[in-house]
């Protein structure tokens, strides 16, 4: 029966192998995964291990934690306004050190030791995040109003060591037309990066199980409308609520499906990619439900 299970295993591994190779996966990493070296150091690993297999890698981080440091380290107080940083210009000197100068780098190193290549970049690199305020009472918070690829794509065709092109790692920053530098949500610069290039699955990892329904309970599986009921009754707050609005806006703009996964799950993203055992919350514009259903009464 080992034997029997092993096997099953390994046919399942590489029906997932054959299936992701030659697509785009946007992996979004939160700024509290990237607080251990050792974390980083093991996501990296897994990184380049999925893009072993032919798959095409673009990263999108954060860094609130870190921001939150250097802030206290200056004697400035912030606040959150549903989930996203409320930025003076003063702060907005602070994030975009700390994203570009502290956390990219960090990312683009760890999967460089990997074997992997990376390169980092901005939002304001080659105007790739152009933006405009999200609010007043926001401050230098930027709503994308366009995702230029150029950039991007310039470098996921750069010929790379093992053959495989380089991986882009964006730090949420953006620009406006003026010149002026925008602190975006790493949320939302994930999910407008992801429709930009046409991909179809995106992952965030976080430090939580997934999302959790009124009771605590981790909902394995949700769709549009189920998320939208979550927004609307409040069941998610702080900063997964703004990560459910963008995973909406994702689906209803092109991406297929999006995972939350928790990153100090040993593997998570190889679990969750190349077995049968689903984790974490997986996110879809209609779930498999209501399309068998509509298979049934076609």
């Amino acid at each position: 029966m080992k034997t029997l299970a092993r096997s099953h295993g390994v046919l399942a591994t590489l029906g997932y192998v054959k299936r992701f190779a030659g697509t785009s996966l946007l992996v979004k990493i939160g700024g509290a995964a990237l607080e251990e070296a050792s974390l980083v150091k093991r996501i990296c690993e897994d990184l380049h291990l999925i893009q072993s297999v032919g798959i095409s890698l673009v990263v999108v981080h954060g860094g609130g934690p870190a921001i939150n440091r250097e802030l206290t380290s200056k004697g400035i107080a912030w606040e959150f306004v549903e989930g996203q940083r409320v930025t003076t210009p003063e702060m907005m000197e602070v994030i975009e050190m700390v994203l570009c100068g502290q956390v990219n780098r960090k990312i683009v190193k760890a999967l460089n030791q990997t074997g992997a290549s990376a390169v980092g970049i901005s939002g304001t690199d080659g105007q790739t995040l152009l933006c405009k305020p999200a609010s007043a009472r926001l401050g230098l918070v930027g709503s994308i109003e366009k995702v230029n690829t150029t950039f991007i794509d310039s470098i996921r065709k750069t010929p790379a060591k093992e053959g495989f092109s380089a991986i882009p790692v964006v730090a949420p920053i953006g620009i406006s037309r003026t010149g002026t530098t925008f602190n975006i949500n790493a949320d939302w610069a994930a999910s407008r990066v992801a429709q930009a290039l046409g991909v179809k699955k995106m992952i965030f990892l976080t430090d939580q199980d997934g999302i959790l329904g009124e009771t605590g309970q981790i909902l394995q599986e949700l769709d549009a409308g189920e998320l939208e009921t979550l927004i609307e009754t409040g069941v998610v707050k702080g900063g997964m609520l703004a990560k459910t609005k963008t995973i909406l806006h994702a689906l209803k703009n092109g991406v297929t499906e999006t995972h939350i996964l928790n990153a100090r799950r040993p593997h998570s993203l190889i679990e969750e990619l190349f077995t049968d055992q689903g984790i974490g919350t997986i996110c879809r514009l209609r779930s498999r439900a209501s399309k068998q259903k509509e298979l049934r009464y076609a």
